[in-house]
């Protein structure tokens, strides 16, 4: 398990990064397409939809970004969509959390269906835009999720239970702890800082989200954004787990031999990037 794991993991680099780094953001464009198109079809999977059903929603999923693209919505500051979808990923994903995995079912399908296609198509809006801003921007927002959930597994399996006797979710992902989010946010504020110490010092390049951040809302905001970041990109993870429950499945695909799909890999972000985009947008304002 552990070799499929790192050779997926290297078969994904060899096709992100060049995508990420190159100075042409077509090839991002694309990868990242490609990715929530099989999110999407991923997600009538697991609510419910058979083979043919499940590739029309990808389809559409698709029809729905490349419309974007040729809008020249990719281009444009969406302040209002961002504030709005961030504030949507607060309120329903609190109720869903709180309703717990056996509530999910309960909700319409077609409900299900739009509300997580509408989401995976924000993500790539929000992926796209943050690259076009530039790859250091893009980069630090991508580590924020990625430290802080390396951190909070590393925390919780050294420390989980031991503070906190109350699990965090332990009806949807009994592995998660307290702990690991804490451990998680504190992570997430040190790469942060170092991150700030390169950039100052010429090491790293310049626009980054911690960057904006501090330029625009100082030391008050800097920390702020950042905890609540961390933690949208846990309920992010929570949520996702949550629909795979109420499914009966341990991994959204098997698309990717060893890490499961590709939702399982962009579950964070989905909340996570549009409210990077958010705070990017008010603070520009």
């Amino acid at each position: 398990m552990l070799k499929q794991r790192i050779i997926t993991a290297l078969l994904m680099l060899l096709v992100l990064l060049p995508a990420l780094f190159h100075t042409d953001t077509l090839y991002w464009r694309l990868v990242t397409l490609v990715l929530i198109t099989a999110g999407a079809w991923e997600w009538g999977r697991l609510n419910g939809l058979g083979r043919y059903g499940a590739l029309v929603g990808g389809f559409g999923s698709l029809v729905a970004c490349v419309m974007a693209w040729d809008l020249g919505l990719l281009r444009s500051a969406h302040p209002l969509l961002w504030t709005l979808s961030g504030a949507a990923w607060v309120l329903v994903a609190t109720a869903l959390l709180k309703a717990g995995v056996s509530a999910w079912g309960r909700w319409p399908r077609a409900l299900r269906l739009v509300g997580g296609w509408s989401a995976l198509w924000l993500t790539w809006l929000a992926v796209v835009q943050a690259r076009e801003i530039g790859v250091a921007f893009l980069l630090s927002a991508l580590l924020l999720v990625w430290m802080a959930d390396v951190a909070a597994y590393f925390a919780g399996k050294a420390w989980g239970g031991r503070f906190s006797r109350v699990r965090l979710a332990p009806t949807i992902s009994p592995g998660k702890s307290w702990e690991g989010v804490w451990g998680g946010v504190v992570a997430v504020l040190l790469l942060a800082l170092v991150w700030l110490l390169l950039e100052r010092a010429g090491v790293l390049p310049v626009p980054s989200l911690y960057g904006h951040l501090l330029d625009r809302g100082g030391w008050l905001l800097l920390p702020l954004a950042l905890v609540f970041l961390t933690a949208m990109s846990v309920v992010g993870d929570l949520v996702e787990s949550l629909v795979k429950r109420s499914a009966g499945a341990k991994d959204s695909s098997r698309l990717l031999p060893g890490h499961g799909g590709v939702l399982d890999r962009v579950d964070a972000l989905m909340p996570t990037l549009p409210l990077v985009m958010m705070f990017h947008t008010l603070l520009a304002a």
